[in-house]
């Protein structure tokens, strides 16, 4: 398993893997292309030979020291194998590398096993639930994690 920047040739797999993965509020064809090309938008991928396994995609913007995760998914199949642990630590790094304080995300009230995930990288709740969040109506909890070190 090697963790690689996505490229356009990954867009159907990555089609897949947000229809596998999620029952609404899925990232378009368009809007797949739109990220891979974006200086603002790093979007990382788990693979096994050219099979992407897992995808996670960070926000940032000029003018603020927060990066944003705004999606992550692991293929069903891989779930348990650590690869959404490795996406995650692989983004917090990158992320601190380009003097970004905090990285924040939503995820669905009902995604306990993401919440598992960040609160053991050490990811905390904070604010108040965002009600009708997704497409669905199912709201959000709002997560965020410091990424200064002790001397930064």
């Amino acid at each position: 398993m090697k963790l690689r920047l996505a490229r356009e040739g990954d867009v159907p797999q990555l089609l897949d893997l947000e229809e596998s993965s999620f029952p609404g509020d899925r990232i378009s064809e368009r809007s797949w292309r739109a990220l891979i090309g974006r200086p603002s938008a790093i979007v990382l991928v788990a693979a096994h030979r050219r099979a992407v396994l897992a995808a996670a995609v960070l926000l940032t913007r000029r003018g603020t020291r927060i990066a944003r995760l705004y999606s992550i998914a692991v293929n069903y199949a891989a779930r348990g194998a650590g690869l959404g642990r490795a996406l995650m630590t692989q983004l917090m790094n990158t992320s601190r590398q380009r003097g970004y304080a905090e990285m924040r995300l939503e995820s669905r009230v009902d995604n306990l096993a993401a919440h598992r995930l960040f609160q053991g990288l050490g990811f905390a709740e904070f604010g108040a639930v965002r009600k009708n969040y997704y497409a669905d109506g199912t709201p959000a909890l709002r997560f965020r994690k410091c990424l200064r070190t002790p001397n930064g």
